[in-house]
């Protein structure tokens, strides 16, 4: 399992754009094949960054939903509210106490 953290910053009058496009896609995603877990965090002392926060059976299975029509047309309505360059990291878990 992989876990994905996409860190995305937002123009300030732009946010609300931002969560209806996630509403509408968001049960598209956490369905998707390999897609196991989808959270939406946003920062509490900046509130127009948000992050994304999923788990994926491997990095064939986020690959494969990176190559989709699906993501392609929800990263083109989104990217273009961005007010600065989306990061992303593909990390795996080593220790959790919960």
């Amino acid at each position: 399992m992989i876990i994905r953290i996409v860190k995305m910053t937002f123009q300030e009058d732009k946010t609300a754009d931002f969560l209806k496009i996630f509403n509408e896609s968001k049960h598209l995603i956490a369905g998707f094949e390999g897609c196991t877990h989808l959270k939406l965090l946003n920062d509490i002392n900046n509130p127009n960054i948000y992050f994304t926060y999923s788990h994926w059976n491997g990095e064939e299975f986020l690959e494969k939903y990176r190559n989709s029509d699906l993501f392609a047309s929800v990263w083109a309505k989104t990217k273009v509210l961005f007010s600065a360059k989306a990061e992303a990291w593909s990390v795996e878990e080593l220790v959790s106490l919960s």
